[in-house]
């Protein structure tokens, strides 16, 4: 605020100011004051000035996206009674769990008085004046065609379905039918994943038909509980999805890199999966205690034939004992049929540190001819044909795969992919192995 545009407060000024208010109000004004949400929401939760057409708020975990996305409908609720609003999740379950029924979503903002009826059966909600909003899931793109809505509140766009550009079909059936109303906007809250979407609105901010909000999790730290913060630091840590799931920045993928930030999100899995017929430990010993990592990853063919990464247990800075230890705890785990080690460092020596772990390990050591990138094409080569998912997310691991490059470099993070490369090895033993097939030879 300028001089020109009236006096300048200061932040004490404004937070005495804030006191004095409701003294001034009567007792129905004191009952809604508490639901004022440009009173306690932070500036980049409120919408932005300008004739924007989106408004992306694309911010780290716990930022307070879905607050913002359900304070923005009931605002456009109250003010438009004719207002039709389409709320897209990545699925109806997520939509009503998280837009709707969850701790900030609809039915928890606002005066009482004030929010909406949901009707389940319908997928409707109805505000006491006469506005609607109706839920739609993102795997369905279809049945946005038809329906006509004046705004739209899409949530978690990054990991909307991304087989059969179900995305994107979705998004464009959604534009096709905002025509009601004046100005039509869209509200998109989400964490910012390198998809086909988000890098076109991304694209689309120049134009500034798009808006977009950044913000990392740490910006909602008051409203945070300490365990959650320790919860993400330990498991992101320093990796480069920190950036991303921390921090809200969208990574971008490195050129020529044989696995793409996209490719991954499409083959995560998450919830039950299919029961494994068989399961392998690989493992990629590092060549001394002090620099690389130990690779250590558990993977299982499941019965319907994809081979799944089911945990990454890999350690760094620990003797052959430890490491060794780390692998025949993880065999007893998941009951794996084999460990597969790679034995170009340190030969022998890592079998026996291996049995002398578990005498009754089964150990199969294997011997690399061609270095880790090359070892690594056949395998992306998997995940591009849809043979490989992940059961949840494995930071490290994952940005150890976007850096390995097509020709034989690795762009990092560190200086060997170990992780990336026991990966291989779990791969090239589920999917690669050679295997004989039965023939029949007829006699003359």
């Amino acid at each position: 605020m300028t001089a020109e545009d009236g006096p300048v407060w200061t932040p004490d000024e404004l937070a005495e100011a804030a006191k004095r208010i409701p003294a001034a109000l009567d007792q129905r004004e004191k009952n809604a004051y508490p639901w004022h949400w440009n009173q306690s929401a932070r500036r980049e939760q409120c919408a932005p000035d300008g004739d924007w057409r989106v408004w992306m708020i694309m911010a780290g975990r716990g930022f307070g996206k879905t607050r913002a996305g359900a304070e923005w409908v009931r605002l456009i609720a109250e003010a438009h009674p004719q207002a039709r609003i389409a709320l897209v999740s990545a699925s109806l379950v997520e939509a009503r769990s998280v837009m709707v029924e969850g701790e900030s979503g609809l039915l928890s903002v606002g005066p009482p008085e004030s929010r909406p009826l949901f009707e389940p059966s319908l997928r409707r909600l109805r505000f006491p004046n006469g506005a609607q909003a109706q839920l739609f899931s993102a795997a369905e793109p279809e049945t946005l065609r038809g329906p006509q809505h004046s705004h739209a509140w899409c949530d978690e766009i990054g990991k909307w379905p991304l087989s059969h550009e179900r995305a994107t079909r979705c998004w464009d059936n959604l534009l096709m039918g905002l025509r009601l109303g004046d100005r039509p906007r869209i509200v998109v809250t989400t964490t910012p994943r390198a998809v086909p979407l988000v890098q076109r609105l991304v694209a689309q901010q120049a134009d500034g038909s798009v808006q977009i909000t950044r913000g990392s999790t740490l910006a909602n730290a008051a409203n945070l509980p300490a365990r959650f913060l320790a919860a993400v630091k330990s498991e992101f840590g320093a990796t480069q999805l920190a950036r991303q799931e921390i921090d809200g920045e969208l990574l971008e993928d490195i050129a020529g890199a044989l696995w793409t930030r996209a490719l991954l999100e499409q083959v995560r899995e998450h919830g039950p999966v299919p029961a494994p017929s068989r399961v392998v430990i690989a493992v990629d010993p590092p060549a001394g205690t002090d620099g690389d990592e130990c690779g250590i990853i558990v993977a299982a063919l499941g019965e319907d034939g994809i081979a799944r990464v089911l945990a990454d247990c890999s350690v760094k800075g620990a003797a052959p004992a430890e490491w060794a230890q780390r692998v025949a705890d993880g065999a007893r785990e998941w009951n794996a049929d084999r460990v597969v080690a790679e034995a170009n460092q340190g030969g022998a020596m890592v079998g026996s540190v291996l049995r002398a772990a578990d005498h009754a390990m089964p150990v199969k050591l294997v011997h690399a001819t061609r270095g880790k990138v090359a070892r690594a094409e056949p395998v992306a080569a998997l995940y591009a044909a849809g043979r490989v998912r992940h059961v949840g997310l494995f930071a490290r691991l994952e940005d150890q795969l976007c850096g390995l490059l097509v020709g034989g470099s690795y762009a990092g993070p560190g200086r060997s992919p170990d992780r990336a490369d026991a990966l291989v090895w779990a791969m090239t033993e589920l999917l690669l192995g050679r295997q004989r097939e039965p023939r029949v030879v007829s006699f003359d």
